[in-house]
């Protein structure tokens, strides 16, 4: 008997064809699996359509084909500790389908049909009139005031370049305020941090090599320097494939954090809300196809 599976697909996502979601949908029912499409209309449907399938179903099995953002709204709709998640990487960075070394929709399909799956760890961050889960990073300073300021129009036309250009207005509308890391009983002063759960960002670059989506604990990425040149500094590596180093940076291990200011915070790439939050690890969160 064919296993039920909710196709939770966002068409909007950069590589969505419906050619692609025909050709899916046929592998995955070719390996035995029963998928019923559920196309998203806005952001909110990610969500609620995750909420669906954990009424219907005790351990929903769910496939979610999108970027980070479809994904991160499936997840915030979820029940933890009771869903297995499949990824398809339709998105414009598809940093977690990265973090679980998937390499086409092909891949992907093999994967999910195959069905081998592992627990993931997620953070929940709340602020105060917001609570948000992420399974990829949050970032607080610099990164999210980047992300906040991004333009959907840029955004359709340039993918990653709108991300760009976003950076080039926040380097000129340069804030020098500082926040204030609490974490794990130590207390750290930056003009940036990212939460790291996993060890990418943004696609291939690496932040913090130490992060593992499947260990518990996240790995803390501080940017004590504030200047401007500081930013172009930590880019450069990026770009050069190396993880920042130097006295301007620094790195903690973490379960529980809380950040002081009012700077913009991003989870997973989409822009949240401001500081102040707190944040902390929420293990076996879901099974997720790897």
């Amino acid at each position: 008997m064919a296993k039920r599976c909710f196709l939770i697909v966002n068409p909007t996502s950069g590589s969505y064809s419906r050619s692609k979601i025909e050709a899916v949908t046929a592998a995955l029912r070719g390996g035995g699996l029963l998928p019923e499409l559920m196309l998203t209309g806005c952001a909110a449907d990610a969500p609620l359509f995750a909420r669906r399938a954990c009424t219907e179903e005790a351990e929903p099995f769910i496939v979610v084909g999108g970027g980070d953002g479809t994904i991160n709204g499936v997840m915030n709709g979820v029940v933890p500790g009771r869903a297995t998640i499949g990824v398809l990487p339709f998105g414009t960075a598809n940093v977690l389908a990265r973090e679980l070394k998937i390499n086409s929709t092909d891949d992907a399909v093999q994967k999910i049909v195959r069905g081998e799956s592992r627990p993931l760890q997620a953070g929940l961050l709340e602020a105060q009139a917001e609570r948000k889960y992420f399974f990829l990073m949050a970032g607080i300073g610099f990164d999210g005031a980047v992300v906040e300021n991004v333009r959907l129009g840029e955004k359709k036309i340039l993918g990653k370049g709108a991300y760009f250009l976003s950076a080039l207005r926040t380097l000129a509308a340069w804030d020098r305020q500082r926040l204030e890391v609490r974490a794990d009983g130590w207390v750290v002063d930056c003009h940036s941090a990212v939460v790291c759960n996993g060890s990418k960002y943004g696609g291939d670059f690496v932040i913090a090599r130490a992060a593992d989506i499947f260990t518990p604990g996240f790995q803390l990425f501080c940017v004590r320097g504030g200047k401007r040149r500081t930013y172009l500094k930590l880019a450069l590596e990026m770009v050069a494939g190396r993880a920042p180093h130097g006295q301007d940076v620094a790195f903690f291990p973490a379960r529980e954090l809380e950040i002081s200011g009012g700077k913009a915070v991003q989870v997973d790439g989409d822009f949240c809300c401001h500081a102040p939050v707190r944040i902390t690890t929420v293990e076996d969160f879901v099974r997720v196809i790897v």
